[in-house]
């Protein structure tokens, strides 16, 4: 009898070990599956969730799209790229041809592609490798130059400008009622930047311009290039110039943007320096603004552009044709001029590179239409050294420590410099992650992160919104820059409250389901992470519903207490329909720099990955 029970005992183990395997292995395939039918694309910025990628993945409803905020930093993708974890698709906005170099072997050849035909020759020249290939893509431009108050400028009987010297007249006659002419947020390394080379956008396109770029801007030069002896030499000088004309002193250096936009709107300033946006946006709060180009000192006007970000292929997609499929269908409607215009603020015009997007410009830039007409829209050098060297120079120049002669020396100098990187690891997962949302359990990078930091916030609960990470856990060697990477780059902050379990689910619910003002989710990829509970979601048509929420497998009961951390940006969660009892207290240090310095401390292992989520 013993005998019969141990064969009986032995054959119903046999059968659970069985069923569990099976299911296990059911549950591997599908993960595999959902991996092999998922596209991966990098947002270079969090604003782009808002309208962009919810049009996107609407247009694409049978692909499954993982978006992932990523930074604004092609250092990142090179890591990414040295570890096995390059994305499908990505996008960035400051950076050149040759700070791409590392990555160019890694990236598909888009030149043949209609998507590329159809970009403007003036504007693909300066994405054409020396080889003929194409990596990247610009979407549409943001128009940069002056932003002006014309209710001032009739006021006091004052001219607009339409060439250098009126500029200049104008800024004089301001001076003398009591109003400045102009400033900038010359605070910031962009403004800088984008000054020197708009007063020069006519020289830059030059033909000695354009020679030189190429030279700077190729992927396949090993040595690093400085500037030339042509063009260059007379864009300080009129840099210099420009200072002198308008006035720029040490204290526009510590002007930044909001202290540009106070002057204006209590009509202290009369023109300053940024995009066209900020036409709409004073147009709307009732001051007549306008927007008008850089003079150039040779009588040509010209609009200086920055693509919104470029988007480039992961060269893998060509060894399976239906994911190369999947993402060039992507990759179009990413480019379409409807998904354009969900890039743009509402009601500001497009200024699309591509012939395939029509132009159609408002009242906004009525004044510029003849400048656009005539394809005078240079696009900045963005390298990372132009940014930062830009910045170092401009800044002496405005404070007279350099004149046009010695900027020009310095700048050159500093490009031709090798900066030695020395960077000490302080992180080694054992273990990659995946970083593609799985239906039965979510995304396990997503996972170990947020677990990780409820432990550092010593928090019950913690509740992050989908967007609040950078994707990866790999197994690698991360140095203190790279590892405060791996969390959202745009203002993650920490909010903390004691609550209730119905409150807990309340809450839960609205990160799951959105709320007006909020995150809102509007694909698989982009539902909330959550650590400390499970929880199971219904995907409707319209969007996602919360249905039963666990801890440690038990229901989460009504009058349960918790200690709950959620993490979004400040604007989400400043519009959270939080009721009387719940009041979420603000940390003082954002999510990056908990992490880092957490991180940074050295020997830290990230905790494991759990199974939070189940999607039907």
């Amino acid at each position: 009898m013993k005998k019969k029970k141990w064969n009986r005992l032995f054959s119903v183990l046999f059968v659970m070990v069985t069923v569990i395997s099976l299911l296990s292995g059911c549950g591997r395939k599908s993960a595999e599956k959902e991996d092999a039918e998922t596209i991966t694309v990098y947002l270079w910025t969090t604003q782009l969730y808002e309208k962009y990628a919810p049009y996107i993945q609407k247009q694409l409803p049978d692909i499954n799209i993982e978006f992932v905020v990523g930074n604004n930093d092609l250092d990142f993708y090179r890591f990414l790229n040295e570890n096995g974890g390059l994305p499908d698709i990505i996008t960035c906005c400051r950076f050149s041809l040759h700070d791409a170099s590392p990555l160019k072997d890694s990236l598909m050849d888009l030149s043949t592609t209609n998507e590329a035909g159809a970009v403007y020759n003036t504007y693909i020249n300066s994405f054409t490798n020396r080889d003929g290939s194409v990596n990247w893509l610009p979407v549409c431009a943001d128009a940069h130059g002056f932003v002006v108050n014309r209710d001032l400028f009739e006021k006091y009987d004052i001219p607009l400008p339409t060439d250098y010297e009126s500029f200049v007249s104008a800024c004089q006659a301001f001076d003398e009622v009591g109003i400045r002419g102009f400033t900038a947020d010359y605070y910031y390394d962009y403004t800088c930047m984008e000054t020197l080379q708009g007063l020069s956008a006519s020289e830059l396109s030059s033909v000695d311009g354009r020679k030189w770029r190429t030279i700077y801007s190729d992927p396949d030069n090993a040595k690093r290039e400085g500037l030339d002896s042509i063009v260059w030499p007379e864009a300080f000088e009129r840099m210099e110039q420009f200072i002198q004309d308008t006035g720029l002193s040490q204290d526009d250096l510590d002007m930044n943007y909001d202290d540009v936009v106070e002057m204006y709107k209590s009509g202290k300033l009369a023109m300053y320096f940024g995009s066209s946006a900020g036409v709409k946006m004073f147009q709307d709060q009732g001051i007549n603004t306008t927007f008008l180009p850089f003079f150039q000192q040779n009588g040509e006007k010209w609009l200086m552009t920055t693509p919104y970000f470029q988007v480039a292929l992961n060269r893998d997609l060509i060894q399976d044709e239906t994911r190369r499929q999947k993402a060039m269908k992507v990759l179009n409607t990413m480019l379409s001029e409807d998904a354009q215009n969900q890039i743009v603020y509402e009601g500001q015009d497009i200024l699309s590179y591509s012939q395939d997007v029509d132009i159609h410009l408002t009242e906004y830039l009525k004044d510029v239409k003849p400048v656009i007409e005539e394809n005078h829209m240079y696009i900045r050098i963005a390298s990372n050294d132009f940014f930062a060297i830009s910045k170092d120079v401009v800044s002496k120049m405005i404070t007279g420590e350099y004149d046009a002669v010695q900027a020009y020396q310095s700048f050159n100098t500093q490009l031709l410099e090798e900066s030695p990187i020395s960077e000490t690891i302080v992180l080694e997962p054992q273990k990659t992650y995946s970083n593609i949302f799985h239906t039965n359990g979510g995304n396990e990078a997503y996972s170990v992160m947020a677990n990780t930091l409820r432990g550092i916030y010593g928090t019950d609960v913690l509740i992050a919104s989908g967007n609040s990470f950078t994707g990866n856990v790999l197994k690698a060697k991360y140095s203190e820059k790279m590892a405060g990477r791996m969390i959202m780059p745009n203002g993650l902050w920490a909010y903390k409250c004691t609550m209730s379990g119905s409150e807990l689910k309340e809450t839960v619910r609205n990160f799951v389901e959105g709320y007006e003002g909020g995150f809102i989710p509007f694909n698989r990829g982009s539902l909330p992470v959550v650590s400390g509970i499970s929880v199971k979601v219904r995907e409707n048509d319209d969007g996602y519903t919360l249905g039963k929420v666990t801890r440690n497998e038990k229901a989460v009961g009504d009058n349960d207490r918790f200690t709950v951390t959620c993490l979004a940006i400040p604007r989400h969660m400043e519009a959270y329909p939080a009721g009387k009892n719940i009041v979420f207290d603000s940390e003082d240090i954002s999510v990056k720099d908990i992490w880092t310095g957490y991180i940074s401390e050295g020997n830290v292992i990230l905790a494991e990955p759990e199974d939070y989520i189940t999607l039907r």
